[in-house]
C-alpha cells in the first residue's frame, strides 16, 4: 500500500503548478486590461466598443476552446498511466478541432456588425466593434492553438514557459497598443483597430514560441509531438471532441452569462456598460487566480485517477477546494474597501464622464464581492469534475444555473422591477450560487 501524502505536500505541489498558471492567466488577462486601459484613454465610445468586441471574441473562443482545456485532463490521465503514445494523440487531435474551428467561426466576426445590431446595440459602438473584430477574428486559430499547447504543457508540469511566454505577449501588446491606438512613434492612429492588430500580434508570437518549445525542447522531443501530424487519428479524435464539445459548451452558458450582461448594460446606457466592462475587468483579475487553481486541481486530479488512487484524490481535491476560499475571502475584503480608487486606474481622469463611470462601477465593484466565493467554487468545482473526464452532467447543471435562473432574474431585477445595472448584477450573482452549489454537490457525490 502506498503511504498517503501529507496534506502540505498536497498544499505544495498544487501550489508548484497553480501558481504559475495563475500567473499566466493573470497575464493573460493583462492582454485585455491593458486593451481597456489604453481604450479608456482613447475616448469612451471606443472603449464600450472594445469592451463589446472583445467580450463578443471571449464567447466565441471559450466555445471552441473546449478542445484545448480537454487536453489537459487527458494528458494527465495518460501519464499517470504510462501511456505517452496516447498524450502525443490527444494533444494533435486537440490542435485539429481547434483549428477547423477557428476557420469555421471566420464568417461570425465578419457580420459582426448586423449582429450587435440586431442586439439592441448603439450603431457608432456596433460599428467600430464589427472593425475591432474583423481583426481579431483572423487570430482565432492561433488563440485556440496556444490554448492547446498551454494545455499539454501544463498537464507535462511545464508551467514556468506558458508564465514567461504569456508576460513576453503583454509587453508587446503594450507596445502595439501604444503605436497603433494612439499614433505614436510614427505610426498611424488607428484606435481600436490598433489594439485589434496588438492582440493578434500576441496571439501569434505566443503560438510561435509555444510550439517550438513544445516540439524541440530536449526533455519533450520523446512525445513526437508534431511528427506526422498531418495524419488524422479518428478514435482519439472522437475521445477529444466527446469530452471537449461539454467543455465549451459549459464554458459557452457562463461567458454567455456576462455576455447578456453587457448587451443588457448597453441597453441601459455608454457610460454603464463603460462602467460594467471595467468592473467585470477587475473581477476578473482575481476569478484568473481561482482559473489558475482550478487547472492545477484538474491535473492532479487526473494523474490520480489515472492511477486510481482515490483516497489521494479526494485529499487533493479539498485542499484545492480550501486554498480557493482563502482567495475568495481576501478578494472580497480588497473590493470592498477600495472599489473607487480600483476604479480610476481604468480611466483618464481630466474627460468629464470618468468621474460618472467611477461611481457607478464602484457600486458594481462592491456587489462583485457578492459573488467572489460563489464563482470560486463554481470555476474550482468544474476543475475537479473535468479531472475525473465528468464534462456531460456538469454542463447542465451550469446551463440551468446561468441560463434558466441567472439571466432571467437579471432582466426582471433589471428592467422591470426598476434597479438598473444593480438588479442586473444581483441576477448574475443568483446564477453563480446555483452553479456553484450544484457543481460542488456532483463532484463530492462522484468521488465518494
Amino acid at each position: 500500500m502506498t503511504a498517503a501524502i501529507p496534506k502540505s505536500a498536497h498544499v505544495r505541489q498544487t501550489l508548484a503548478l497553480g501558481l504559475p498558471l495563475a500567473g499566466s492567466n493573470l497575464a493573460q488577462l493583462a492582454l485585455h486590461v491593458s486593451d481597456v486601459v489604453m481604450m479608456g484613454w482613447y475616448g469612451v465610445v471606443p472603449l464600450a466598443a472594445v469592451v463589446l468586441g472583445a467580450s463578443s471574441f471571449f464567447v466565441v473562443f471559450v466555445l471552441g476552446s473546449g478542445f484545448a482545456k480537454a487536453v489537459m485532463p487527458m494528458v494527465a490521465a495518460a501519464l499517470g498511466r504510462g501511456d505517452e503514445a496516447q498524450v502525443r494523440r490527444d494533444t494533435r487531435m486537440g490542435l485539429w478541432l481547434s483549428i477547423a474551428f477557428g476557420i469555421a467561426v471566420l464568417p461570425v466576426f465578419w457580420w459582426s456588425g448586423a449582429i450587435l445590431l440586431a442586439l439592441g446595440q448603439a450603431e457608432d459602438v456596433s460599428a467600430i466593434a464589427q472593425d475591432y473584430l474583423r481583426i481579431v477574428g483572423f487570430g482565432m486559430v492561433a488563440a485556440l492553438c496556444v490554448t492547446v499547447l498551454q494545455s499539454y504543457l501544463s498537464a507535462l508540469g511545464c508551467t514556468q514557459i506558458v508564465l514567461w511566454v504569456t508576460l513576453l505577449a503583454v509587453a508587446l501588446n503594450v507596445a502595439v497598443n501604444w503605436a497603433l491606438i494612439f499614433g505614436n512613434w510614427g505610426f498611424p492612429e488607428l484606435g481600436a483597430r490598433g489594439a485589434a492588430v496588438a492582440t493578434i500580434s500576441t496571439q501569434m508570437l505566443s503560438l510561435v514560441v509555444l510550439g517550438l518549445y513544445a516540439g524541440f525542447l530536449p526533455s519533450l522531443r520523446r512525445f513526437h509531438l508534431f511528427q506526422r501530424f498531418w495524419r488524422p487519428d479518428w478514435h482519439a479524435m472522437r475521445l477529444v471532441w466527446r469530452l471537449g464539445v461539454p467543455i465549451g459548451l459549459t464554458g459557452l452558458a457562463e461567458g454567455g452569462l456576462f455576455q447578456a450582461s453587457a448587451l443588457m448594460m448597453g441597453w441601459i446606457g455608454t457610460v454603464e456598460l463603460a462602467a460594467h466592462g471595467i468592473a467585470l475587468e477587475v473581477a476578473a483579475l482575481t476569478f484568473m487566480l481561482h482559473v489558475g487553481l482550478s487547472s492545477a486541481a484538474t491535473i492532479r486530479v487526473a494523474r490520480f485517477d489515472g492511477r486510481g488512487e482515490r483516497t489521494e484524490l479526494r485529499r487533493a481535491s479539498k485542499v484545492a477546494v480550501v486554498m480557493s476560499l482563502v482567495i475568495a475571502l481576501a478578494s472580497v475584503l480588497l473590493f470592498v474597501t477600495l472599489p473607487e480608487p480600483i476604479i480610476a486606474l481604468f480611466l483618464d481622469l481630466s474627460k468629464p464622464e470618468s468621474a460618472e463611470i467611477i461611481a457607478y462601477g464602484s457600486i458594481l465593484l462592491i456587489l462583485a464581492a457578492l459573488f467572489q466565493l460563489a464563482d470560486g467554487m463554481q470555476v474550482m468545482a468544474l476543475g475537479l469534475l473535468r479531472g475525473v473526464q465528468d464534462t456531460r452532467v456538469p454542463l447542465a447543471l451550469a446551463a440551468v444555473s446561468y441560463w434558466l435562473i441567472g439571466i432571467p432574474f437579471s432582466y426582471i431585477l433589471a428592467f422591470p422591477l426598476g434597479f438598473g445595472g444593480v438588479g442586473l448584477w444581483l441576477g448574475l450573482v443568483v446564477g453563480l450560487v446555483c452553479a456553484a452549489v450544484s457543481l460542488m454537490w456532483r463532484f463530492w457525490r462522484l468521488v465518494r
